[in-house]
């Protein structure tokens, strides 16, 4: 079996069709979304609609939460928080209740799936070196699990210690724990454009990095289009 894993598509719908579109060519026969299927682009239903149509498992992020739900957002960046506004005036009520009906946490096979960290998954925190990554081992009972919300791949492994190693190709070892963030679809923010997600092997026991193409120009059109921030559009052109 090899599940294709993919977090923070953002309503960027060209990026995801690539991601797509990819991992049938690389003979993934599953699928799993780590959260923030909506947020910042311009296509938050159709993105909705289609990772729904998957029937994948899916865990929530905080875009998915504050758009599922009514809460205030008057402590949110004002860009972030123009664009949630806009998503939830785009989605149907029956689309915004799939969004606050999701899990938080989920496990999958023998791994585990998270949007933020395990410790606290509903209050947003980010995993963005060993540190943070030491704290969540504590709480992870198989031994890897995928997690998104940084928008950077990243891969963390407890051995004899916690160390951080490149997200390219990751071979599982026995008597050892992972932490991988597989990178954002619509949005990264690496300094790399191109969308990202990973490939695991449950068979071989390895992950593989993808970054694809997409069809920027576009999403960046509808970005305007929408009247939403340029600087969301400006930013999928540099990672950041």
């Amino acid at each position: 079996m090899r599940v294709a894993i993919f977090s923070d598509i953002h309503a960027n719908l060209e990026a995801l069709e690539a991601i797509l579109a990819d991992s049938e060519e690389q003979g993934c026969d599953s699928y799993i979304c780590l959260g923030d299927v909506v947020g910042y682009n311009a296509d938050p239903a159709a993105c909705l609609e289609r990772v729904k149509a998957m029937g994948c498992p899916v865990v929530k992020g905080n875009h998915d939460q504050d758009c599922g739900h009514d809460t205030s957002l008057e402590m949110m960046n004002p860009v972030a928080a123009e664009a949630l506004q806009w998503t939830r005036e785009q989605l149907s009520p029956e689309q915004r209740q799939w969004l606050a009906r999701l899990r938080m946490v989920r496990q999958v096979h023998d791994f585990t799936i998270v949007h933020s960290t395990l410790d606290q998954p509903n209050s947003w925190n980010y995993v963005t070196n060993k540190f943070d990554a030491m704290a969540n081992f504590s709480y992870q009972v198989t031994p890897v699990c995928f997690y998104g919300h940084t928008h950077v791949p990243r891969v963390f492994i407890r051995g004899q210690r916690v160390q951080e190693v490149p997200a390219e190709t990751i071979q599982i070892e026995e008597g050892s724990k992972y932490f991988i963030n597989t990178g954002s679809v619509g949005q990264p923010r690496d300094g790399d454009w191109r969308a990202s997600y990973c490939i695991y092997d449950l068979e071989q026991q390895m992950i593989v990095f993808r970054r694809l193409e997409y069809d920027l120009e576009t999403a960046q059109k509808k970005i305007r289009d929408a009247g939403l921030p340029e600087s969301l559009a400006e930013r999928i052109a540099f990672g950041r």
